[in-house]
């Protein structure tokens, strides 16, 4: 064994692997019961230090588990342009997270071999972390893991949202070209965007500069309370759900109101009023009002990325940009959305499958690439090209929407998901247009839907293509949920199996909300047959 990785067999001692189970890196990175994930968290933060020297870059550790409970925990690398960790060391992370204690030296030194990492390089690693009560003890391991691999630099940032660690790394390894590393940059970036996006002009239209936030207990209460404070004469934002005594996404945040369709806790129903939910690690944003008559109506991913679209699709053509706006979406976007986009704003829908790493890439090949998740997970990307066209068209004269997108840009935080920067940018274009929660919500009617989950005994039989929209595997479901998809008008639906548990879920949609229910039943019972159930019968 090397002396350079006698460390590594020293302090592996503290963290030895007794999870009893195979834990694998996935689109979310590491996630699991914050109990089994000691010695995971040392083995990513050797993987760490090693990336980063192999990329001559400053690398990103963040320590979140996003919209899980609070007993669970997890990690992620972020890679040196904000992106996330590419395939081919996710891979590399999932089996040196599992091997056997006495095992892991000499397969950190095999990594160092196999992908020409020079050790002389100086590494460069950021750490963050959310607000769970496991996350210290877990940034402690993951330090440890880093001091096995000499000659590395760490800036622990201690408590940060997953979007501010992405901005961290972005600016670190940009030269601050895109903003300056610190927290204070990121909340002056974002919040002076906002401010010269609106101007100088008083609210107007049925427009209401108020909105009540809920922050799911989690890291983006700290963050939004301090953007908050830099805008407030121009938009109050109250926050409920904004920390302890509250348990971290329990009965309220993005997640819990998407899936239950419902408001969280600590929100009183009033009509008029706006409201949005972040999540746990402020990526994903859902907003909601309430009608006339009380009635719960969620705006979600689709009506973020759609508004969106629209709006910078009509300050590219007043400002005379030959730009190209597509939106890229995944299958659990709910139809409306898509013929919207493409019937009425004439632009363009690529579908992909789960997951933000691949809408991210296939958003770059536009000048302006709006892509989201239904969930409410999703931002915004603009080319160099778009970039140097709105500069050169605000230098050219008075050219004022060229000036409001680029003030817009500023808002957007494209190196990944961030809430509170899509909650800006939703307030910005309200502000604008003068447009209340309902007069957005109008832009178009959404079909109906339902999702379900299936636990079954391997979800590895399902097999999927045409980014998730069709099932291959096992033979005969994809012409079962065709059949019972066509019982109904505007029938729609689809299997996918999770990416982290033994189930797979259902998604239907239809006319009207019974018709959606009712195909969401049939389409899970009919999985439940042909994909061996456990538990009770859809």
């Amino acid at each position: 064994m090397s002396a350079s990785f006698a460390k590594v067999e020293e302090l592996s001692t503290r963290y030895p692997n007794s999870a009893g189970k195979v834990i694998g890196y996935g689109t979310a990175g590491f996630r699991d019961k914050a109990s089994i994930l000691d010695h995971v968290m040392f083995r990513v933060g050797i993987l760490s230090a090693l990336r980063s020297k192999q990329k001559n870059a400053t690398i990103g550790v963040m320590i979140t588990a996003s919209h899980n409970p609070e007993d669970d925990n997890g990690v992620k690398l972020v890679d040196p342009e904000g992106e996330m960790l590419e395939n081919a060391w996710e891979k590399i992370a999932t089996k040196v997270a599992n091997l056997d204690d006495s095992k892991l030296a000499s397969a950190v030194e095999d990594v160092v071999k196999t992908t020409g990492i020079d050790l002389g390089v100086k590494g460069s690693i950021f750490v963050a972390r959310d607000t769970r009560e496991s996350s210290p003890r877990l940034t402690q391991a993951v330090l440890d893991g880093i001091s096995c691999i000499d000659n590395c630099e760490v800036v622990n940032w201690d408590l940060a949202s997953t979007p501010v660690l992405h901005y961290l790394v972005v600016c670190r390894n940009g030269n601050e070209a895109y903003g300056k590393c610190s927290k204070a940059g990121y909340y002056d970036k974002l919040s002076s965007g906002f401010l010269t996006s609106i101007g100088s002009k008083s609210a107007q239209g049925a427009y209401k500069p108020i909105i009540t936030v809920d922050c799911a207990n989690g890291i983006g209460a700290v963050e939004i309370r301090e953007i908050g404070n830099k805008i407030s004469n121009d938009l109050k934002l109250t926050l409920v759900n904004d920390g302890k005594p509250g348990i971290l996404n329990h009965n309220c945040g993005a997640d819990f109101v998407k899936v239950q369709q419902t408001f969280p806790e600590n929100v009183t129903p009033a009509p008029g009023e706006r409201f949005a939910s972040l999540d746990g690690d402020a990526d994903r944003l859902i907003y909601y009002y309430f009608d006339s008559n009380s009635k719960f109506k969620m705006l979600d991913g689709d009506k973020i990325s759609l508004l969106f679209a629209e709006h910078l699709s009509e300050l590219t053509k007043h400002a005379n940009l030959q730009l190209k706006t597509g939106v890229v979406q995944t299958a659990y976007a709910n139809g409306s959305s898509t013929n919207y986009a493409q019937d009425v704003l004439k632009i363009p829908v690529a579908c992909e499958p789960t997951g933000v790493k691949h809408l991210h890439h296939a958003a770059q090949a536009f000048d302006i690439g709006v892509y989201f998740e239904a969930n409410g997970h999703g931002t915004v990307l603009f080319s160099n090209n778009a970039i140097a066209s709105v500069r050169d068209a605000v230098k050219s004269g008075d050219n004022k929407p060229a000036q409001e997108l680029l003030s817009f840009m500023d808002i957007i935080n494209s190196t990944v998901g961030d809430a509170i920067s899509d909650l800006l940018g939703v307030e910005a274009i309200l502000y604008s247009k003068g447009w209340s929660a309902q007069d957005w919500d109008n832009m178009y009617t959404d079909l109906p839907n339902r999702q379900l989950k299936v636990s079954v005994e391997d979800r590895n039989v399902i097999k999927t293509a045409d980014a998730e929209r069709k099932c291959v595997s096992p033979l005969g479901l994809q012409d079962k949920i065709d059949q019972l998809a066509g019982k109904y008008q505007n029938g729609r639906s689809f299997v996918r199996p999770s990416g982290t548990e033994d189930i797979v879920r259902v998604y239907a949609e239809a006319n009207t909300q019974g018709n959606a229910d009712a195909l969401g039943k049939e389409v899970a019972a009919a999985v439940y047959e042909l994909c061996r159930g456990v538990g009770p019968k859809p």
